[in-house]
């Protein structure tokens, strides 16, 4: 059973930084891509990041390019999202995704995580 598992989330200032944090256990994805959703209260989940199974490739939604990071380690299963100079609008529900295909970890991707908050208060 393939499991994603999501920390680092919290409460913070704007202006402030978090790394959210995402360990893969039942599926080695050293092949496969890897990404962040988030979604935010009265809203659909929405694409963030996503980085191909090499870390050579990466991909953000506009709203938060040169503010966030998204990186893996292979060795550790584990994928990263580097999150600075966090705004209120970055308030949501974060899931990590994974999927064999980089187009599709982006859109449907096979697995998701449960979730972690990210609280950003003016």
């Amino acid at each position: 059973q393939v499991q994603l598992v999501e920390s680092g989330g919290g409460l913070v200032q704007a202006g402030g930084s978090l790394r959210l944090s995402c360990a893969v256990s039942g599926r080695n994805v050293s092949r496969d891509a890897m990404g962040w959703f988030r979604q935010a209260p009265g809203k659909e989940r929405a694409f963030v990041a996503a980085i191909s199974w090499s870390g050579g490739s990466t991909y953000y939604t506009d709203s938060v390019k040169g503010r966030f990071t998204i990186s893996r380690d292979n060795a550790k299963n584990t994928v990263y999202l580097q999150m600075n100079s966090l705004e209120p609008e970055d308030t949501a529900v974060y899931y990590c995704a994974v999927d064999s295909s980089i187009v599709l970890v982006r859109r449907r991707p096979d697995y998701w995580g449960q979730g972690t908050q990210v609280t950003v208060s003016p």
